[in-house]
């Protein structure tokens, strides 16, 4: 792969904020674009060669063939193009998170079946190199503007991503975006070139807090002590299991394992949890305890019934009842169509 700037390569990535970033008086200093919530991909395609670098730049090329296709027909010849991978929910409306973690499998002829049935798209929101040229010295303004042009027409797989030098637009957009499953907003600095590996821009993410009950543990693989805490709600009839908090030091899994191991419904009552569709004989299963203790926790967003991603935990309840934690308490986001979010973006 003869390109002017290769693989393996690191993204620029974003650090944290509470809120969209204005712009200062006088010339702008911000471009937005909504943050998609998938995996991050920068295309390399020379000719019929086309890597697919992921963010800890190992290649997904293999997981998503006819990503692999689409830019062989959709994108430049030559090119180097940062951006999202994501899979559409199967009534098109919103990103399917579940779906797309299902596309990472290790069996070819599942790997084939998937690229069938629940088939990825890329949207693309930077361009680092076009034919001889390497553009990640250039500011993000002008980067902007090569890609827009580079990639003007393409689709129906690849997309450009939407910008905008708009802050009232942007904050409307972490608002109404989220109904289609995306993530919040990302800030760059117009006159930043590309930076790999570097924190340059800004993200603001969704942020909630919701009370779940204890439903049980699974102990850490390798240090002693408490791997994950499960999480449940109250539907009425049942209690659902949402998701899991993993995120603990050393010795917080010792104290927990030593909490929870005290409300254990039996010495040898386990529970059987999902496959994990890595390691096909690793052990799935789970605790269960005594329903009694309730904890805090910080999400982004639901997926179904679930969080989509792995919440965080922040503090014992012991002012709430378990029967209290219900799935009522979460805020779902008002609809929002993914095909009108795209529709801005070729």
């Amino acid at each position: 792969m003869d390109l002017p700037v290769r693989p393996p390569l690191e993204p620029m990535l974003a650090t944290a904020a509470k809120a969209v970033p204005a712009q200062p008086a006088g010339a702008p200093a911000w471009l937005y674009e909504p943050k998609w919530d998938g995996f991050r991909c920068i295309v390399f395609r020379d000719g019929d060669e086309v890597e697919l670098g992921s963010r800890n730049t190992k290649p997904l090329t293999r997981y998503f063939p006819e990503v692999v296709a689409a830019v062989r027909a959709e994108l430049p010849e030559r090119c180097v193009v940062d951006g999202e991978l994501f899979v559409p929910a199967p009534d098109g409306g919103r990103l399917s998170w579940e779906l797309l973690s299902q596309r990472i499998h290790p069996a070819a002829s599942r790997v084939a079946a998937l690229a069938r049935d629940t088939p990825a798209q890329f949207v693309a929101f930077d361009l680092l190199a076009l034919g001889e040229e390497d553009l990640t010295q250039r500011p993000c303004g002008e980067r902007r503007q090569a890609l827009t042009s580079a990639l003007a027409g393409c689709g129906p797989v690849v997309h450009v991503s939407a910008a905008t030098l708009d802050t009232e637009l942007a904050t409307r957009w972490f608002s109404t975006f989220e109904g289609a499953g995306l993530d919040g907003v990302v800030a760059k600095p117009l006159a930043s070139p590309y930076l790999p590996g570097e924190r340059v821009m800004v993200k603001v993410k969704h942020r909630r807090t919701a009370d779940c009950v204890v439903v049980g543990y699974r102990e850490h693989k390798s240090l002693p002590g408490v791997g994950s805490v499960l999480l449940g709600l109250h539907t009425g009839s049942e209690v659902v299991t949402v998701g899991g908090a993993s995120a603990f030091t050393a010795a917080r899994r010792a104290e927990l394992l030593e909490q929870l191991s005290a409300l254990r419904l039996g010495e040898d009552v386990r529970e059987e949890g999902e496959p994990n569709r890595w390691h096909a004989r690793a052990d799935s299963s789970w605790v269960p305890v005594r329903q009694e203790l309730v904890c805090e926790v910080e999400y982004d967003q639901l997926e179904g019934r679930r969080f989509r991603h792995s919440p965080r935990f922040l503090r014992w309840r012991p002012d709430r009842e378990p029967a209290s934690c219900t799935l009522e308490q979460l805020e779902v986001p008002a609809g929002y169509d993914l095909a009108d979010v795209l529709s801005g973006t070729r």
